[in-house]
């Protein structure tokens, strides 16, 4: 029988043709089909190496991006608060402004009154003017107004007298009004003054606050724009690595696949090969007598012994490390341990999830949780079994969920130091993962308190 020149297939070429020879010719022997490409262990190792890396990635990108979002958020709300101080700076300065304005208008009628109360000065004094010069004219011994004022003499006091008939009560009243005008003048031009000087000083002060709040506020944009550029980058290259993720997870289901299948071939093989074996050695027996012993294969990876359910937090963590390599199956899994997977008619069946025995990840739940509650087979029913606490709270042996849209889609135990243990997907296995904070729910389940 000529085959290929591949190593491994020749081998089952031998391995076929001492089948037909053990049977000395007689019976038809079992055509087993040449080997499926087998993965070397350094070849999957590695490939399990680069995903571990890439996930590693992902979740120290996902942590710095949480913080970058948590200073975002931080600076979006300085910003709200640099608004309102400048808002404040400009119901401050419109104000200071409104008695800057004030204080003007009261400085100008100042003004004003104080030029009329010159005006009528200057009138009084041309009045006495006048009379004191016909008085001169006329021989009088006062020649001015001064004059009368300084005497002090009775002569001078008596012209004085005399002076003050004369100039009747009207030129009295005007130079006493002069006066006062010119008090009055000075106290309403000090007062203008003073009221312009600190309506100025203020609608300054406001000024100055309103640039200076109006800088703080375009600082604190400039600031929140710099952050969304760099939430920008972070998430870009997040989602980067998340596809290099992608890729390298899909490699290593691709290889362990590929390793899965050539196991099954050899089961398939050895059973076929022991059967033949058996018949041959009927065929030679002269009278029916006891048999040889039948060892059939396995058409997935076999599961680890069941740990001992327990109601404490380490036993379940037991309860699911005892699981670790245990394929994946969709459906898979129930208190007592891996079953066989059901069809979901797309990526659990195009990975033969329904021919393996394994854990989902709420089966896997279900089996690490026995001694404690029994838990529904849907990750969503499992989110609602217990109180929930928030993800800054999470502790070793809670649940960790993940969703979109409000609806859940994987479940997760949660070991402490940022470590889970998961079954995650068809073609992968029970194994141990960094926690992935990209689209988990806020909060953990604990079952036990």
């Amino acid at each position: 029988m000529k085959r290929s020149g591949r190593a491994r297939a020749g081998w089952a070429a031998i391995g076929s043709l001492s089948v037909v020879l053990l049977l000395g010719g007689t019976g038809t022997a079992v055509a087993v089909p040449p080997p499926p490409p087998n993965p070397s262990d350094s070849e999957l190792d590695s490939s399990r190496d680069e995903a571990d890396a890439r996930a590693g990635e992902v979740g120290k990108l996902t942590n710095r991006l949480a913080e970058a979002e948590s200073r975002l958020g931080e600076l979006q709300a300085d910003v709200e608060l640099k608004m309102e101080d400048a808002n404040k700076a400009r119901v401050d300065m419109e104000t200071a402004q409104d008695e800057a304005s004030a204080a003007q208008r009261d400085a100008e009628s100042a003004g004003a009154e104080a030029d009329a109360a010159a005006s009528s000065v200057d009138n009084a004094r041309a009045d006495l003017d006048k009379f004191v010069g016909a008085s001169y004219q006329q021989g009088s011994t006062i020649g001015s107004v001064s004059a009368y004022i300084g005497s002090d003499s009775p002569k001078d006091l008596l012209a004085r007298a005399q002076l003050l008939d004369a100039v009747g009560g009207s030129q009295v009243d005007a130079l006493e009004g002069m006066q006062r005008a010119q008090t009055d003048k000075s106290n309403k031009d000090a007062e203008a003054r003073k009221k312009l000087e600190v309506a100025r000083e203020k609608q300054e002060a406001a000024e100055r606050a309103k640039s200076n709040a109006d800088a703080a506020q375009n600082e604190a944009v400039r600031a929140q724009q710099d952050q969304e550029a760099e939430n920008g980058r972070l998430e870009s290259e997040k989602s980067g690595v998340e596809k290099q993720l992608y890729e390298a997870q899909s490699k290593v289901s691709g290889l362990e696949g590929q390793r899965q299948r050539y196991e099954d071939w050899q089961a398939q093989k050895k059973a076929e090969e022991e059967e033949q074996a058996r018949k041959a050695a009927l065929a030679q027996q002269p009278a029916p007598g006891g048999g040889s012993k039948k060892n059939g294969g396995s058409a997935g990876r076999p599961s680890a012994p069941s740990a001992p359910a327990g109601r404490g937090v380490e036993s379940v963590v037991a309860r699911a490390m005892s699981q670790l390599g245990v394929v994946y199956a969709w459906g898979g899994g129930n208190q007592s341990g891996p079953t066989r997977g059901i069809r979901d008619g797309g990526v659990a069946d195009a990975h033969g999830d329904y021919r393996k025995i394994g854990f989902d990840c709420s089966g896997l739940m279900i089996y690490a949780f026995a001694g404690v509650k029994g838990l529904p087979h849907y990750s969503g029913y499992q989110y609602n079994a217990g109180p929930k606490v928030p993800l800054s709270q999470m502790r070793r042996g809670d649940m960790l969920f993940w969703g979109r849209g409000g609806r859940i889609h994987h479940v997760a135990l949660y070991l402490g130091n940022g470590q889970m243990v998961e079954a995650p997907h068809s073609g992968s296995v029970v194994k141990v993962s960094p926690v992935r904070y990209g689209g988990i729910m806020p909060y953990a389940t604990r079952l036990i308190g």
